[in-house]
């Protein structure tokens, strides 16, 4: 069967983020390789091209007047949307398109516009966290969302900052193609369905941290050629041929991070990805090296504060149906 044609139309302008752009439109291009048909006009006021925060210039496929009609309505952000008035043409531009549009989608900052063209007067949102106090004193009668990454209120949709409007694409994804479908993408693009916590998150894995050290990277192969194997420091120590006190002062000199530490991030970082291939918690807790289930269920509310049930339940789906059905949609 034919997918349904659904039409995207990208609101841009000087000074716009670049990943505001770049990150949807790659989630809706990979969607399209699973099956969707979505098609992107990018749109400014003029019809002429803009530059991104990069320096880059976008080109432009309409003015806003000519505008093919859409069913979504996107509106990027951009650094200085903030910092002063909203220019009248700009929110008189989302104005006109989202009364053509289905849905209405802003990224990060461009939350502003759509507050400056009251799109989102009563109504629940969100934007970049620096900025939620500016937007909730802009916005009086909207219900600004501090921590949220993205949020839906009826056919009205905000993001966080910047990659989260990632995020908010595979929810928009999600809505019209369902989690199978949205969750190829999201594995093809190596992304997650749903960040596990709000914009106050931290990553707790270790990417980015592999040691240079030939002995710490001995240590690092052995736990992960045998998590469930004895890694205490005694093990470790004796096993690379050096004191456990030396082995310690090796791992905070490089790494910053105590031996046991690293032992259980990558033990961590293990289970995590049995749960994002399907396996239960226990048998995750299990294959990756914890001694139990609750030694896993404690090291999840440590570094991501959530159970690994939690995790594994949000990374099945975007959460748009519970957004859905919390905002009455």
């Amino acid at each position: 069967m034919k997918p349904r044609k659904h039409s995207i139309g990208v609101l841009v302008f000087d000074g716009m983020k670049m990943l505001d752009l770049s990150g949807p439109a790659e989630v809706f291009s990979e969607a399209n390789r699973f099956g969707a048909d979505y098609r992107l006009t990018i749109v400014s006021v003029g019809g002429i091209a803009v530059t991104s925060s990069i320096g880059v210039q976008v080109p432009v496929d309409s003015d806003v007047d000519d505008a093919p009609s859409i069913d979504t309505l996107l509106v990027v952000g951009g650094d200085k949307l903030p910092q002063g008035t909203i220019d009248p043409d700009l929110s008189a531009a989302a104005r006109y398109l989202a009364s053509k549009a289905g849905r209405v989608a802003s990224i990060c900052t461009g939350a502003f516009i759509l507050g400056a063209a009251g799109l989102l007067d009563g109504k629940r949102a969100t934007t970049h966290w620096q900025h939620t106090a500016l937007l909730a004193q802009t916005c009086p009668t909207a219900r600004v969302e501090p921590d949220a990454i993205f949020v839906r209120d009826g056919t009205t949709f905000t993001s966080a900052g910047v990659t989260a409007g990632i995020d908010l694409a595979l929810a928009l994804v999600e809505e019209e193609h369902g989690a199978d479908l949205t969750r190829s993408v999201a594995r093809s693009l190596v992304v997650y369905m749903q960040r596990s916590g709000g914009q106050s998150q931290f990553s707790a894995s270790l990417q980015g941290r592999a040691p240079r050290t030939p002995v710490l990277r001995l240590v690092q192969d052995a736990v992960q050629e045998d998590p469930t194997a004895d890694h205490s420091l005694e093990a470790l120590a004796a096993r690379v041929r050096v004191s456990p006190r030396h082995l310690t002062r090796m791992f905070r000199a490089e790494l910053d991070i105590t031996p046991m530490k690293y032992v259980e991030l990558i033990r961590f970082d293990m289970a995590k990805a049995l749960l994002d291939s399907g396996h239960n918690a226990t048998e995750a807790a299990m294959l990756s090296g914890f001694s139990s289930y609750e030694s896993l269920r404690r090291a999840f509310a440590r570094h991501l504060g959530v159970s690994p049930t939690t995790y594994q339940r949000r990374f099945t789906t975007t959460g748009a149906e519970v957004l859905a059905s919390a905002s009455g949609a």
